[in-house]
């Protein structure tokens, strides 16, 4: 797992063939076969899909070390995701809106034609947030639970939340399955990067109280189970205020105010963008932690099973050994027995 973060750090995603994006023309090809406005049509899609995926991360876990390091690196998008949160910030002060327009659709599906620079930045802002967890924490936690197939696994499911999980008319049914899977493979993993952002606020000159107050106050309140967790804990970290009305494509939704500071600048996207990498880094230093715990423990476990091992064969050998000399002193004595028997009748 730390293998597969080292190569997000240095190497980034590929930059041609990614497999999430074959992985995303798979689905939107199979789509064209699965399509449905049912429930039980996404249901079938997902689990077409899903399942193609874990079986592929059970084939190549034979080489478990190698096949998840890759695994992992395939599936994390930090990297890509702060140099797109920095380039918008970058953009942004220049006050260069077209490009930030046409930059936006790479971390969310809002609609950009629609975003004035502030709602650009918190829009962007609010996308570090949230995939911070998505692209991060999550696919780290998952690659340490169960290697390759897990990993892979989750990176299907939420690549075809982003791409069907939406309440558009064609999706509400079809994506339903989609939607709620990713929910729930995102729900542990949406607290731990919570957590995260309250222990790693002060790196940004965060508030970590502020990051607890708003995440314990006013992530109930939005429609996501999990981005709310993120995105208030970042507002509350960085003293800003997220939500409010938020245009996508197919509808505008007025989401809940998350944090009570002002409203975020285009300084605050790069702290978001910093306290995005603090987390991840955290992130994986704590699975490294836990993973080197579990085996020093796992390793003592095994000493003490083999020690008792040895134990109940040293006590067999010697019972075997007792067995083998009363057996042999009864033998001698029938032999003498029997000579003095023939000498008295001599």
């Amino acid at each position: 797992v730390l293998a597969g973060y080292a190569a997000d750090l240095v190497l980034s995603d590929p930059k041609r063939g990614h497999p999430v994006a074959l992985f995303g023309g798979a689905a939107a090809a199979l789509e064209r076969h699965t399509y449905r406005d049912a429930k039980v049509a996404g249901v079938l899609h997902v689990g077409l899909l899903v399942g193609a995926a874990t079986v592929l991360g059970s084939a190549v876990a034979r080489r478990s070390v190698t096949a998840t390091a890759l695994a992992t690196w395939i599936c994390l998008g930090g990297t890509s995701l702060a140099r797109t949160g920095l380039e918008m910030s970058q953009l942004l002060e220049r006050g260069d809106v077209g490009a930030a327009r046409r930059l936006l659709p790479s971390l969310c599906g809002r609609d950009p034609a629609r975003l004035d620079a502030a709602g650009l930045t918190r829009a962007a802002l609010e996308s570090v947030a949230e995939n911070t967890s998505d692209a991060q924490v999550a696919p780290l936690l998952w690659a340490a639970a169960g290697g390759a197939p897990a990993v892979l696994a989750y990176r299907a499911i939420n690549t075809l939340d982003s791409m069907i999980g939406h309440r558009s008319p064609r999706y509400l049914r079809f994506g339903w399955a989609a939607a709620r899977l990713d929910d729930l493979a995102n729900y542990v993993a949406a607290r731990a990067t919570a957590a995260l952002v309250v222990v790693c606020a002060p790196v940004v000159g965060g508030s970590p109280a502020g990051a607890l107050r708003a995440w314990r106050r006013d992530a109930a309140r939005h429609p996501s189970p999990n981005a709310g967790v993120v995105e208030a804990a970042f507002a509350g970290a960085l003293g800003v205020r997220l939500g409010g009305p938020t245009q996508y494509r197919h509808e505008l939704q007025i989401r809940p105010t998350l944090g009570d500071g002002r409203q975020p600048a285009v300084a605050d996207l790069r702290r978001a963008v910093r306290l995005s990498r603090a987390v991840q880094a955290a992130a994986a230093l704590s699975v490294g932690c836990a993973s080197l715990a579990l085996s020093v423990r796992g390793g003592r476990e095994n000493r003490r099973r083999f020690q008792a091992m040895d134990a109940t064969v040293g006590g067999l050998v010697g019972l075997d050994s007792s067995s083998s000399r009363a057996s042999a002193g009864v033998f001698q004595s029938s032999v003498w027995r029997g000579r003095l028997l023939s000498l008295a009748a001599t």
